[in-house]
């Protein structure tokens, strides 16, 4: 640890969502020792965001002794621009939805930190990379599984940004061509509509439409039909339930094994909502990997990992990340 870090042995990380968000204060072993969280949404503009965030910051930011204690500040969000230190037409945010915003410019001239941003997965990566499961890798994809798919791609120890700052979008590689789902990024057959939680609720709805099969989601509104739904159907046995994972999970292996092919990772890790699921989707994962991966990756195969940075917490550790790797 250099002098730097000891004198100002802090990072503030935000975990930036489209309902709330999170802030907190962070030490070189991944402790948070205060938080604060404000909403998202309330707010007009950007400028009344950042100074509502900088106001909220402030309590915690005094209870670790100031902002001289402060070595940087590392911001996950939606759609967010690493190069550019913007977030950009982030259709859930309404001072994002329509515009570029130069947040981390905006929070290092309120705070008088360096401020680094990126989206949410590559900062779930980095996360992962100095606290968590990744911890001594150096390629590995992070498979960030919720209401979509995100993703962050670690080659030789660094994150893949690409030419634009917006690289790494696996969640939006096209599973399938024909008759595919159609998905909020205006094409259809992406990764995420049959793989994230969403897609696996909607899965769910077109087994019971397509069959006479017998299933404990018969008893509740197909619209209200949520993975957790599922989930807790395929734990009692339900073989509907059981299916609808299998499906997910052998999608996903070939996605897997598709990705492979361009960086040959140590692991893919995953986090999210969806991994609460455990083995109804990570073996079908591994068996379907296996199956349609190239033999030359077979020789030294992809471990299949789920986060160790569990609850609430992840997030913010992997802002602080993005943090201690721009103030070092």
């Amino acid at each position: 640890m250099n002098t730097l870090s000891t004198v100002k042995p802090y990072v503030i990380a935000l975990d930036l969502g489209g309902t709330n968000s999170v802030f907190g204060i962070v030490d070189s072993r991944g402790e948070i020792k205060a938080t604060t969280t404000i909403k998202t949404r309330g707010y007009a503009t950007a400028d009344g965001y950042v100074d509502a965030a900088c106001d909220a910051l402030q309590l915690i930011i005094d209870q670790v002794g100031g902002i001289e204690t402060v070595r940087a500040m590392g911001i996950g969000a939606p759609n967010a621009n690493y190069y550019k230190g913007t977030v950009e037409m982030t259709p859930n945010i309404a001072w994002a939805h329509d515009s570029v915003v130069p947040l981390a410019d905006m929070f290092s001239r309120k705070l008088g930190v360096p401020v680094a941003i990126t989206n949410d997965a590559n900062a779930a990566a980095m996360g992962e990379m100095t606290y968590g499961v990744a911890r001594g890798m150096k390629n590995f994809i992070m498979l960030t599984l919720g209401t979509g798919v995100g993703s962050g791609i670690v080659v030789n120890g660094q994150l893949v940004y690409g030419s634009d700052g917006f690289a790494g979008e696996l969640g939006h590689m096209i599973v399938r061509r024909n008759g595919g789902r159609p998905c909020g990024c205006g094409r259809n057959g992406c990764l995420e509509t049959y793989c994230s939680a969403t897609g696996v609720a909607r899965t769910a709805r077109e087994f019971l439409l397509t069959s006479d099969e017998s299933s404990l989601l018969r008893d509740i509104n197909p619209d209200d039909i949520t993975s957790l739904d599922v989930s807790l159907a395929a734990e009692k046995g339900d073989a509907l339930a059981v299916r609808v994972y299998e499906f997910t999970g052998e999608l996903l292996g070939e996605a897997c094994a598709d990705m492979t092919v361009f960086s040959s990772p140590e692991a893919f890790v995953f986090f999210g909502g969806l991994t609460k699921a455990g083995d109804l989707l990570m073996e079908p994962i591994r068996r379907s990997y296996e199956k349609n991966v190239m033999p030359m990756f077979k020789k030294n195969p992809a471990q299949f990992l789920v986060s160790s940075l569990g609850g609430s917490s992840a997030a913010v550790l992997g802002a602080s990340a993005i943090g201690w790797d721009i103030g070092g």
